[in-house]
């Protein structure tokens, strides 16, 4: 059998719940709800992803690769589990107006992310080798990293700690931004891209 990536990160973010839910029985972190609401989020999300991943999938993410290749990538996504131990390990109990706001990025983003997806995954079927620049794509460029920006910030932000903030940073400039630069490139051979890169932003709407 070949080795695709999609294995090793599908993989990953199914356990994230059982990794929260193991961190809060280490912690003692029963009778805290911001630990619920973070397994609510954080799990449930590894749980999406992989619905999502079966349903309207990614084709970088489904490319054969290599058992060295795929541990890394599994060992780097779980830098991500250094939110959830941050706020267990330190018993951290959030505002309640801070855990609605936590929500609500999460929503938010989880809706950019997914939706987006979807809208991709159906333009490339039907318009194989075109550019789309409408729906969701319209003015923004990666809306799906966007939404996954609003999705692990808000996580970050649960955590209470500048260490998650920084693990979110390292994504962004290690991989997010120079897989969108990379992406730019093959679109410019597209007919449209130079009018559709001049009327949008690439990441963040109206800034950047």
């Amino acid at each position: 059998m070949k080795l695709k990536i999609n294995y090793f990160i599908n993989s990953q973010k199914g356990l994230t719940f059982l990794a929260i839910l193991g961190l809060m029985m280490l912690y003692h972190q029963w009778n805290n709800p911001t630990a619920w609401v973070y397994l609510a989020l954080h799990g449930t999300y590894g749980w999406l992803w992989v619905f999502k991943s079966a349903c309207f999938p990614d084709e970088q993410w489904h490319r054969p690769t290599s058992l060295w290749f795929g541990l890394v990538s599994w060992a780097a996504l779980c830098l991500y589990w250094i939110a959830p131990w941050l706020l267990t390990s330190r018993g951290v109990q959030a505002p309640y107006a801070y855990l609605a706001l936590c929500i609500s990025l999460y929503a938010l983003g989880v809706f950019l992310h997914f939706a987006s997806d979807m809208q991709k995954y159906i333009s490339l079927k039907l318009r194989p080798g075109e550019l789309f620049s409408d729906g969701l794509w319209s003015h923004l460029r990666n809306p799906n990293y966007l939404g996954e920006l609003l999705i692990y910030l808000s996580f970050a932000m649960l955590a209470m700690h500048w260490l998650a903030i920084a693990v979110l940073l390292l994504w962004i400039f290690g991989f997010w931004l120079p897989n969108m630069y990379r992406k730019d490139r093959v679109l410019a051979q597209l007919s449209g891209f130079k009018e559709y890169k001049q009327r949008s932003k690439m990441f963040i709407p109206f800034l950047f």
